[in-house]
C-alpha cells in the first residue's frame, strides 16, 4: 500500500513537472509572435517616417531656392523650360478635378451595389458578384488607362465632338469605375456588421427594407461607410497611371474637365523617367509635389479619423 501511494506520488509529480514544461514552452511561443508582430509594426512606422524624412528633407533643398509663397500662389508650372515657374496651383487643379469626377462615379455606384448586396442580394448572388468586384479591382491600372484612352474617350467625342484627345473627364470617369470595388465592398463590410437585432426591430414598426437600409443600417454603419469614402478619396488623389495615359500631361491651370491637364502623380512620374541630373532644381521639385500630395492625404485621413471618431458605433 506504501509503495503505491509513492507510485502515485510520482506519477502526479511526473505529470505537473510535464504541464509546466508545456506551459513554459507555449509562453516562448506565444512571446516569440508578439515579438513578430511588434516588430512588424515598428517597421512600418519605420517605414512611414523614412518616406516623410525622405520628402522634407529633399522638399527643404528645393524651398531653398523657391519661396513656398511662389509655390502655392504662381499659376504657372514651368520648372522643366529656360524660363521657369514653380507654381503649384495647375496640378493642383488637374488632381482636383480628375479626383472629383472619379468621386462622383464611385461613390454613388460603390454605395448602391454595397446596400444591393448587403440587404437586398441572396447568398447566391453575393458569391457570385463579390469576385467580379474584387477582379474589378485587381485589373493593373495601366490597362484602365488605354481604356480609357483607345475606348472612353473616342466614346465620349461621339457625344462632345469636341473633346480633345486627351481630357480630365475621361480619365475621371474610368478612375472612378476602377475605384468602385474598394467603395462597395468596404462599405458593405460595415453594413454587415450592423447586429440583425437593429434591423428586425425596425421591421417590427413596420419599416420597409429599403428604409431600413437608408434610415437603420447606414446610420449604424457610419464609421465605416466614412473610412471607405476616405480610402476612395485617397485613391482618387494618389492615381498615377490613368491620369498619365488619359488626361495629358501637360501642365495647365483649369476646372474645365472637357480640357487636358496634369496631376501631381503624373508630372512625377513624367520627370522621374526622364534625364534631370539628381540634385538639380528640377529633379527636387518631384519631392516637393510628393509632399504636396502626402498632405492633401494626411488632410483627408485625419478627417477620416475625426468622424470615425465622432460617429463610431459600439455593438
Amino acid at each position: 500500500m506504501y509503495s503505491k501511494n509513492i507510485k502515485s506520488t510520482c506519477e502526479k509529480r511526473g505529470r505537473s513537472t510535464g504541464n509546466l514544461r508545456y506551459s513554459y514552452k507555449r509562453h516562448l511561443r506565444e512571446k516569440f509572435i508578439e515579438l513578430l508582430l511588434l516588430l512588424a509594426a515598428f517597421f512600418s512606422v519605420v517605414i512611414t517616417f523614412s518616406i516623410v524624412f525622405m520628402l522634407i528633407k529633399e522638399s527643404i533643398t528645393f524651398f531653398q531656392h523657391v519661396s513656398i509663397w511662389e509655390f502655392l500662389t504662381e499659376k504657372q508650372w514651368t520648372p522643366l523650360f529656360d524660363d521657369a515657374h514653380y507654381g503649384i496651383l495647375p496640378l493642383v487643379s488637374g488632381t482636383v478635378v480628375s479626383s472629383t469626377i472619379a468621386l462622383l462615379v464611385a461613390l454613388p455606384l460603390g454605395t448602391t451595389i454595397a446596400i444591393y448586396l448587403s440587404e437586398f442580394a441572396s447568398y447566391t448572388v453575393r458569391e457570385i458578384a463579390k469576385p467580379f468586384l474584387e477582379l474589378l479591382g485587381g485589373i493593373p491600372t495601366i490597362v484602365y488607362g488605354y481604356f480609357a484612352l483607345l475606348f472612353v474617350t473616342p466614346l465620349l467625342q461621339v457625344i462632345i465632338p469636341d473633346l480633345p484627345g486627351f481630357s480630365l473627364l475621361s480619365a475621371g470617369l474610368v478612375m472612378g469605375i476602377m475605384i468602385i470595388p474598394y467603395v462597395s465592398s468596404m462599405t458593405e463590410d460595415a453594413m454587415r456588421s450592423v447586429p440583425m437585432h437593429l434591423r428586425e426591430g425596425s421591421y417590427a414598426i413596420g419599416a420597409t427594407r429599403f428604409q431600413t437600409a437608408i434610415k437603420v443600417v447606414m446610420p449604424a454603419a457610419f464609421s465605416g461607410i466614412a473610412a471607405a469614402y476616405i480610402l476612395a478619396i485617397s485613391r482618387a488623389v494618389g492615381e498615377t497611371m490613368v491620369v498619365a495615359i488619359a488626361a495629358g500631361m501637360q501642365p495647365n491651370l483649369t476646372w474645365n474637365p472637357m480640357e487636358q491637364a496634369a496631376t501631381i502623380t503624373a508630372y512625377i512620374v513624367q520627370v522621374s523617367l526622364g534625364d534631370l541630373p539628381h540634385g538639380s532644381i528640377g529633379y527636387q521639385t518631384i519631392f516637393a509635389a510628393g509632399l504636396t500630395l502626402l498632405l492633401i492625404t494626411l488632410i483627408f485621413n485625419i478627417l477620416g479619423h475625426l468622424l470615425r471618431k465622432r460617429y463610431r458605433e459600439t455593438y
